[in-house]
């Protein structure tokens, strides 16, 4: 499933960044939420969506992880879905948002 490779992606950018660099929580939810991935993805539960714990799971180890999950962020490609439907995956625009999307995510 495309998702799972895109979030993936952007599950392993967040882990690469510096030790220095804290995941805002806050932030990360708000974002989720405005850009409406909480439609298909829930933290701990599957919806439409894999749930962010098993893209971070999926990714764990991966040294392309944070790179693949930010450029799946941040290029909104069309995803393949179970029923083998695709639609296009929104993208987010600012970097900002990505990086600290990708930290939150690879942190669960």
């Amino acid at each position: 499933m495309k998702t799972i490779s895109f979030l993936a992606a952007a599950v392993m950018f967040a882990f690469s960044m510096t030790a220095g660099a804290a995941v805002d929580a806050d932030a990360a939810t708000r974002a989720l939420k405005d850009n409406g991935c909480t439609k298909c993805h829930s933290v701990d539960k599957t919806k439409k969506g894999p749930a962010f714990k098993k893209i971070a799971a999926d990714m764990k180890g991966k040294a392309d992880a944070e790179a693949k999950l930010s450029t799946f962020l941040s290029t909104g490609p069309k995803v393949k879905m179970d029923d083998g439907n695709q639609e296009e995956h929104k993208a987010v625009k600012d970097p900002g948002v990505v990086k600290n999307l990708v930290q939150f995510i690879l942190a669960q």
